[in-house]
């Protein structure tokens, strides 16, 4: 609805030069939507604080014994001695691996992923490539770990062998003498990265697509070649979209659980040898040693607390990334 400023009879002067107020006035319709996602946004955001708050309730008992510096830097988790010895830093260590290895494999698969679908499939092609992407994130975590752990594993073994054998110079590709190549941290990565590439190829095949036209006709016009294009105009615009699909990957793998209790041992350990068996992660550990006594409960919940603090924050930082990049400005997260 518009309104103009009321001016006497006549005054044809200043109807003429006084500015026109515009005045929207929502229908009730527009007012019950905006009531019902302001409470869906109030209701996510409170479901988020109790989670918070129950977990930090149930972890007191583990932190106030442990003491919170000892809690982070302790690899060792003994229940069975006392004063019981529990701590997340070899957790920790394990998640942040297993994440960052599925990062660096999936980044750039989701990438090509994305520019094949946007810039060089035929759009027919273009709707089964985005439905058959976005298949993999229908799959069952459960499933790709059984596959990983009877299949994959095996078929990785010669691979994690050769990289040791040629590359063991470099600190994360040596092994000790005579470990095993199976249950490592290079197989779980692997296995996690294909459960995060839907996740980031999805967020940057939204924002490739939001490149404008008139940049990209302009450098085809100027005699650039299709990838001299996608090179100069498309991965530069689509910049702050890769970074933000990348951090949201990061948080999903940095929670997976159930394909990384097949693959890992679950044994805590700083180590940075990703090829040799050993290692472990947060949620994979708390999955196997749920349903403790109290104590052990209260310690595995400060670890989940860790957990949902370092994914939160990894989350936040991405829509913070995306939100003030020009390519993610349309993009939500």
């Amino acid at each position: 609805m518009t309104t103009a400023t009321p001016t006497a009879p006549g005054d044809t002067d200043g109807l003429r030069r006084r500015p026109r107020i515009v005045v929207e006035v929502p229908s009730r319709a527009d007012r019950w939507f905006n009531r019902l996602t302001l409470g869906a946004g109030l209701f996510v955001l409170t479901l988020l604080t109790l989670v918070g708050v129950f977990l930090l309730l149930r972890s007191r008992t583990a932190l106030s014994n442990q003491g919170l510096f000892a809690f982070l830097t302790r690899t060792e988790w003994r229940t069975d001695v006392h004063p019981a010895r529990i701590g997340v830093a070899g957790l920790l260590t394990g998640t942040v691996i297993v994440a960052i290895i599925a990062v660096v494999i999936a980044v750039p698969l989701s990438v090509v992923a994305a520019l094949c679908i946007t810039e060089y499939a035929s759009p027919k092609l273009r709707r089964y490539l985005t439905a058959l992407v976005d298949l993999l994130a229908a799959i069952p975590s459960l499933i790709f770990g059984i596959w990983g752990f009877l299949f994959l594993s095996g078929q990785i073994v010669p691979l994690s062998r050769w990289l040791t054998t040629h590359l063991g110079w470099i600190p994360i590709f040596a092994t000790d003498p005579g470990a095993a190549l199976t249950g490592s941290f290079f197989i779980a990565g692997i296995v996690v990265a294909l459960m995060v590439v839907p996740i980031i190829s999805s967020v940057v095949r939204e924002v490739f697509a939001q490149t404008p036209p008139g940049e990209k006709e302009a450098a085809l016009a100027l005699g650039s070649t299709r990838w001299g294009m996608i090179r100069a105009v498309v991965l530069p615009y689509g910049f702050g979209g890769i970074i933000g699909g990348s951090m949201l990957g990061l948080g999903r793998a940095l929670g997976e659980t159930i394909a990384v209790v097949f693959l890992l041992p679950q044994v805590p350990v700083v180590s940075a040898k990703i090829l040799q068996n050993g290692g472990a992660t947060v949620s994979g550990f708390i999955a196997l040693r749920a349903g403790g006594d109290a104590f052990t409960v209260s310690g595995l919940m400060a670890a989940g607390l860790i957990l949902f603090l370092l994914t939160l924050g990894t989350n936040m930082i991405a829509s913070v990334v995306v939100a003030r990049s020009r390519s993610g400005a349309g993009v939500d997260l």
